[in-house]
């Protein structure tokens, strides 16, 4: 019987932690009107696997209000540890229906909703690229004392 538990209690220290890869998440951290009229975007990428995961592609329909202002394109090649997040920057020539929906906001001092669509290619840590499907609804307000600032 002993010997039966010891062999047990190795057989359970052999196993370490669980590897688990979970669907990544990516929202708006802080959008800029820079004065060309284009928009820096710091996306927040949140990685919710056990794991490091690589983010190799970000590729996202944003649409603010009810208005599509475009794609978020950017190739991060960044690591993000398990469990944790980082931030990117990505440039976007915003269209004008979204354009006008982020002015009219910031004009107004109101909050604004946007959405966030498609897909983030990563490497989870010795594993093979996948593409995630992303969804992200939330809310962008005016920040204080920042012209042309939303968060």
């Amino acid at each position: 019987m002993l010997l039966a538990a010891l062999l047990a209690s190795l057989a359970a220290c052999t196993s370490g932690p669980v590897r688990r890869v979970s669907e990544p998440s990516a929202r708006i951290q802080q959008l800029t009107v820079q004065a060309d009229g284009r928009w820096s975007l710091q996306l927040r990428i949140e990685n919710f696997s056990s794991i490091p995961m690589r983010f190799e592609s970000v590729d996202l329909a944003l649409t603010v209000g009810d208005a599509d202002a475009g794609r978020v394109q950017v190739q991060p090649g960044l690591s993000i540890g398990p469990e944790s997040a980082d931030v990117v920057t990505a440039v976007l020539a915003p269209q004008a229906a979204g354009k006008l929906a982020v002015a009219d906001a910031l004009a107004a001092g109101r909050s604004v909703d946007y959405q966030l669509s498609g897909r983030i290619g990563a490497i989870p840590q010795d594993g093979n690229r996948r593409d995630f499907e992303v969804e992200r609804r939330s809310a962008l307000s005016p920040a204080p004392g920042l012209p042309g600032v939303m968060r």
